[in-house]
């Protein structure tokens, strides 16, 4: 099962970091991933200069915003889903 984990952290929260999470959780129910797809929220990543933080797996991601989490999910989250 694959491991997303978006910051909730103080600085992730005021930067939107809940609405990416609603976001992706959409995303994954659209696709059909959720037996697929462990999303969670998480706190401070220590790379609160960055934007809001996400990790997929082990992958770091910094400065994910609301508008390039579809991207993100093509990307990093669907292609690991589905060959």
């Amino acid at each position: 099962m694959l491991r997303v984990a978006v910051c909730v952290g103080s600085a992730c929260h005021l930067r939107g970091s809940g609405e990416v999470i609603r976001i992706l959780q959409d995303l994954i129910s659209a696709y059909g991933l959720e037996d697929q797809v462990n999303l969670e929220g998480s706190f401070c990543h220590s790379r609160c200069t960055g934007g809001i933080v996400m990790h997929i797996d082990d992958e770091l991601i910094t400065g994910v915003r609301k508008d390039t989490v579809f991207r993100l999910f093509q990307d990093k989250i669907l292609r690991r889903c589905r060959p």
